[in-house]
């Protein structure tokens, strides 16, 4: 077979064009495809819901690649192990409570459970804003994110969502255009972003899955998002918590039965 360089080009442009339309209306999107955002996004996908994820960068998987300063291994404790036998990922004890994986396989086995449970992936798209309605936020506005770093005057798309979840980690990017533009005031003790607090493993882990909720009307965080938004420490290298705040926000939904 003799190969055309047109069908290739077709082929690609085609296909992803229609997977984009089928995007603009859906029951959940969620902005970060780290641990916790993909993890969400498996169980509602599992669950029959239309989800979508949009990621900024090329890659998926966030901090969980590099594990601790670059060493490809990551520490779970023993609650979150349950969501990482339901994956199939591989665990190693290493002492009471404590168990070990493999980072690679870690991330590369979520992103595809995932994808084959119904999760739709958008890699290089930025939620550069949210659209509001009715003080309720019902979906995002998109770009390109080369746009946004070339810092070209080229204007987004909109897409409605039921639900919108922020599982962009530290940045908490979304929530902050909704404290920054919205005027809605979010489930929180000032009504704004609290900001993340310094490293305590022990209380991070636990606050992490705590304030992994909906903070406004439409609106849930999940992740290290959760405790940039609602007040709590940064855990580190440890990602138990990571995937039970996903699957809680992700059961929430579900069980609104929307």
């Amino acid at each position: 077979m003799q190969l055309d360089e047109i069908k290739i080009s077709r082929a690609i442009i085609e296909s992803y064009s229609k997977k984009l339309v089928k995007a603009m209306d859906v029951d959940v999107a969620i902005v970060g495809a780290g641990p916790a955002g993909m993890v969400c996004g498996y169980y509602l996908a599992k669950a029959g819901k239309h989800v979508v994820l949009f990621e900024r960068k090329l890659s998926v998987g966030g901090g969980m690649w590099g594990g601790g300063i670059m060493f490809n291994e990551i520490v779970f404790q023993e609650s979150s192990k349950k969501i990482l036998d339901e994956f199939g990922i591989r665990t190693r004890q290493f002492e009471k409570g404590y168990y070990l994986a493999d980072s690679i396989e870690t991330v590369s086995t979520i992103c595809s459970k995932a994808v084959k449970a119904g999760l739709k992936i958008f890699n290089l798209l930025s939620a550069e804003d949210v659209m509001i309605r009715q003080k309720r936020v019902s979906g995002l506005v998109l770009n390109w994110s080369a746009v946004q770093m070339a810092n070209l005057h080229v204007d987004p798309i909109t897409m409605r969502a039921k639900f919108v979840v922020d599982a962009t980690g530290h940045p908490a990017e979304v929530a902050r255009i909704i404290e920054k533009k919205s005027g809605i005031r979010l489930n929180t003790k000032s009504g704004k972003l609290m900001g993340e607090q310094s490293m305590w493993a022990e209380v991070g882990e636990k606050s992490i899955v705590k304030n992994s909720k909906q903070v406004c009307p439409g609106f849930y965080v999940c992740g290290m998002c959760a405790n940039a938004v609602i007040g709590g420490p940064r855990m580190g290298p440890i990602f138990g918590g990571m995937l039970l705040s996903g699957e809680k926000v992700a059961k929430e939904l579900i069980r609104k039965n929307y």
